[in-house]
């Protein structure tokens, strides 16, 4: 389990530019000196932009994208592993379930540091102070915000420790009528709660090394923490419980937090590399502090609409089977893949461009190099999406079935991993798309749409999971239906915010990438069927044959197909590719 950038577990249900090299667009493009619309944020200014400075721009954000994208590859993988340890020592049981609700606290606040409101606004504020005022006022403002977030998380920490049985009732209240289990999670939790203290510090780290265009050590930091997990929770389990029975879920625990300081302190050494300095200040009253704060405040709900819906859901399922939040974890966790290879790389590589570009006002930069990235978001998302709702029997099957993780648990993983990936491609844009808002100085919006899905999903879950029965099923589908209309509405109100952000452009090369990847399902389900009737049988080999076959044919027919459509995301990663093997 990793974090999504890096999570140590993927404990939530819900939890990504498109870079074109083509100049053109169909929507009325700002040409040098013109007047930007009153709806504009910067009112009747004039921008004055040399024409290559999008595509180099561009260009920039697909080569960091790039290097996050392996990072981030390298964290995922191991966070796999780590969820197949789970899988095999502990499969869809009470056990598993206690972990993930007692990480439901400290996942949640994570998300917010790590990825979302804290992230956002402190690179945002960060790469403004780098660009119009000084080092030295950059340096300065990160020791206050490093310094003030430790104290309040501190805070935050032993309120957390002390009413850990409030908490445990209040998120998951059907534990109760399964012996044992509340009592277990009162005790993880209690464990666990100290880790959104050392990933929050790692979060501000991963902020400053961003703002200053370094993007690899960042993103690398969370495969230590999914290494500290598993090494150092497979330790503690042991000596706990050599047998591996269910106290052994106590050492995973422990090593949670243990995966925790280690992604904290790997990025040290390249803080001081940048030219950071601790420094003991501390300050609430301090301008920068103020506006990282007040984006942060409403930004809290925007960033994390959908981790704020993790409760809902969670309350929902504590009155299911012991086992459908295991299901729905592993299944979200495949989810992380293509979230964080593809969404948090792109969009932890834009957002320090188009921060850049708000402060200078050149908003022609920020407006293509936006729509760029949302469209290479649905570029590798969408055909992920097809693959994962085709092939997510095979796939589970794969990686997840032995030890304790039967045939059944893959049969209903598998269900929750096909309704979840049909909200793929709009949850990885809602990562590219809710910081922008920030860059433009704008955290409302993002809140008051949060605010609406939290009721959407609210009143979803009732309808599917209490109403139609459709048990851990229903939650995933109304995880991928909020954040489906979450995106559309953030896309809508952007674009009515910037006049245009080449909605048309967007809209055509999704529906080449559409149509590229309902051929590849097809392929995939074909090929599928072929290699069932002749590696059918159990075992690892026919396993991996049916799964990754059909993976493959599904990638060569996608490219394919795109290559043939003139899909212009093709030719900007080929580029991007080229580049990096050519430096």
């Amino acid at each position: 389990m990793d974090n999504k950038a890096e999570s140590p577990d993927a404990t939530n249900f819900t939890d990504i530019p498109a870079l074109t090299n083509a100049k053109s667009s169909t929507d009325p493009a700002i040409e040098i000196g013109e007047v930007l619309a009153p709806s504009s944020p910067l009112g009747d200014r004039t921008v004055a932009v040399p024409s290559a400075a999008p595509e180099a721009a561009t260009r920039q954000v697909a080569r960091s994208a790039g290097i996050v994208g392996l990072a981030v590859t390298g964290s995922r993988v191991l966070g796999l592993i780590r969820e197949q340890v789970f899988a095999y020592f502990f499969g869809a049981s009470r056990e598993y379930d206690a972990f993930l609700t007692a990480f439901r606290i400290p996942n949640l606040l994570r998300d917010l540091f790590a990825e979302g409101a804290l992230s956002a606004a402190f690179v945002t504020t960060f790469s403004q102070y780098l660009t119009a005022k000084s080092e030295k006022e950059a340096w300065r403002l990160a020791n206050l915000v490093l310094n003030g977030l430790g104290l309040v998380l501190i805070v935050i920490t032993a309120l957390g420790i002390l009413f850990a049985p409030a908490i445990v009732d209040l998120i998951a209240p059907g534990f109760h009528q399964f012996p044992g289990k509340t009592e277990l999670t009162i005790e993880l939790t209690r464990i666990m709660f100290p880790f959104i203290i050392l990933v929050a510090m790692a979060a501000v780290a991963m902020g400053i090394l961003n703002a200053r265009d370094r993007f690899g050590v960042p993103a690398s930091a969370s495969s230590f923490l999914n290494l500290g997990s598993i090494v150092g929770g497979l330790a503690f389990a042991y000596l706990i419980d050599p047998q591996f029975g269910p106290r052994a879920i106590v050492g995973m625990a422990i090593g949670t937090v243990i995966g925790g300081a280690l992604q904290c302190l790997i990025q040290i050494p390249s803080l001081y590399g940048v030219g950071f300095r601790y420094r003991p200040l501390l300050s609430f009253t301090d301008a920068g502090v103020r506006k990282v704060m007040r984006l942060m405040g409403p930004a809290v709900i925007g960033a994390a609409a959908v981790q704020v819906n993790v409760f809902v859901n969670n309350y929902f399922a504590s009155y299911l089977q012991n086992g459908a939040i295991s299901w729905l974890n592993y299944a979200f966790r495949l989810m992380q893949f293509p979230i964080g290879v593809f969404g948090v790389a792109i969009s932890m590589a834009t957002l320090p461009s188009i921060s850049r570009a708000a402060t200078r006002s050149d908003m022609n930069q920020f407006r293509h190099t936006l729509a760029s990235s949302l469209g290479l978001v649905f570029f590798l998302c969408v055909p992920s999406a097809c693959g994962l709702i085709v092939l997510a029997r095979p796939i589970i099957r794969l990686i997840y079935e032995r030890g304790d993780f039967s045939t059944w648990d893959t049969q209903q993983t598998a269900a929750a991993l096909a309704f979840y990936a049909l909200g793929l491609a709009g949850y990885a844009a809602i990562k590219v798309l809710a910081p922008a808002f920030y860059a433009l100085d704008d955290a409302r919006t993002p809140m008051v749409i949060s605010l609406i899905s939290i009721g959407t999903n609210f009143a979803l879950n009732w309808l599917l999971v209490r109403h139609y029965g459709f048990g851990h099923r229903g939650l995933a589908l109304s995880t991928s239906c909020v954040a489906t209309l979450n995106f559309a509405a953030l896309f809508l109100l952007m674009r009515r915010k910037m006049g245009s952000i080449e909605g048309r452009r967007i809209g055509q090369s999704l529906m080449k990438i559409g149509l590229a990847a309902a051929i590849m399902s097809a392929a995939c389900w074909w090929s599928l069927g072929v290699l069932a009737t002749r590696w059918g049988g159990s075992g690892f080999v026919s396993a991996g044959v049916t799964a990754l076959v059909p993976i493959a044919v599904g990638a060569m027919v996608f490219l394919l197909s795109c290559k043939l459509l003139n899909v212009n995301e093709l030719e900007t990663i080929t580029e991007a590719i080229r580049e990096r093997l050519r430096h």
